[in-house]
């Protein structure tokens, strides 16, 4: 345990900043700034614009992308800052967050601090992180021509990732720090309640990606009204495109009821959860999870009612964001410690 607490500590410091990076997405998206900077320089583009030199380059290769042409034409050179900012900002933490992961595992490596099982995880989790840079400007790349809005596939596919990262990272530090197993018996209530737990974690990784849709398409602009979508439980054009699968991906309507309703099942299905835990035999740390658990859910639907109803300002988006990503790690602190 104590040769380990080091590399547990580490990696949860990059959980902390996946969170900081998911958050900053979402303000990034929200603010219209991922289109701001048209070319991916993984190295050169760490260094900011100083001059206004800098400026009047950055700002001219804006002026020739669709977004700049279509919908900012005219943005002065203060405005363009103001967009810049979020996107230089976002790159910069993802480019800190490769540094922060590979220095300290090389140095981990070269003290033969890590074992063969536990470096083929790590360099399993590298490699991801590597396909998340591509795969951000990949998603760039689709707002940079004829039409100026990034794909909601490209985005929800790179938030999916950003969230299979952030959980890759913490399940395998809780192993370093909780290498024991639950000590309750197997009887048939702890396999449930295991089923159970997994289940509500891969229903909560389905939530986020429906989240991404919302997002992708400004679906929260619309039905700003709780609990009912403008006065319907099941709102009259969830299937108005066609192919008919189309509407789970680019209709308005079906996309935000999609969300509504894995958030209504989690509403009701965690709570089950919690009381389910309470009859089976469990330890102090697997109930104080549950019940963090059921917190964090109510904490994370209360924001995302106040993100609806005030029709999606960017500190409540940008909380509602940063909550999934911790509903996410309670769920996965009550699978890890639930686990076979």
């Amino acid at each position: 345990m104590q040769k380990t607490k080091p590399i547990a500590i580490w990696l949860l410091t990059c959980c902390a900043l996946v969170f900081a990076m998911v958050v900053v997405g979402g303000v990034t998206r929200l603010t219209e700034s991922g289109l701001s900077i048209v070319e991916w320089q993984p190295i050169v583009g760490t260094m900011p614009p100083i001059t206004q030199q800098d400026w009047d380059e950055l700002l001219e290769k804006y002026r020739a992308t669709p977004q700049y042409q279509q919908i900012n034409k005219g943005m002065s050179i203060e405005e363009f800052k103001s967009i810049f900012w979020w996107e230089y900002f976002h790159r910069l933490l993802g480019r800190l967050i490769g540094l922060v992961f590979f220095i300290p595992f090389v140095y981990f490596l070269l003290r033969k601090q890590i074992d063969r099982s536990l470096g083929i995880k790590l360099t399993g989790i590298f490699i991801l992180g590597g396909l998340q840079g591509l795969m951000g400007w990949y998603m760039v790349m689709s707002g940079l021509v004829n039409d100026p809005h990034v794909s909601q596939y490209r985005l929800t596919a790179h938030l999916g990732l950003a969230f299979v990262i952030f959980a890759a990272l913490f399940w395998v530090a809780l192993g370093l720090l909780s290498p024991e197993k639950e000590n309750s018996r197997s009887n048939e209530g702890m396999q449930s309640l295991r089923r159970f737990s997994f289940g509500l974690t891969a229903l909560i990784f389905m939530m986020v990606l429906s989240g991404g849709f919302v997002a992708g398409i400004r679906a929260g602009l619309a039905y700003n009204t709780f609990p009912l979508m403008n006065g319907h439980f099941i709102p009259p054009d969830l299937f108005v495109l066609e192919p008919w699968y189309r509407n789970f991906f680019d209709n308005i309507t079906t996309v935000q009821f999609d969300h509504r309703m894995i958030a209504w099942i989690l509403a009701f299905s965690v709570p089950l959860f919690w009381y389910k835990s309470r009859k089976v035999e469990l330890s102090k740390t697997t109930h104080l999870a549950c019940s963090l658990f059921l917190l964090m859910l109510v904490i994370q639907v209360s924001l995302g009612i106040a993100t609806l109803l005030h029709v999606v300002p960017i500190p409540l988006a940008a909380s509602h964001q940063g909550g999934a990503v911790l509903l996410f790690a309670a769920s996965l602190w009550v699978s890890h410690r639930l686990r076979q």
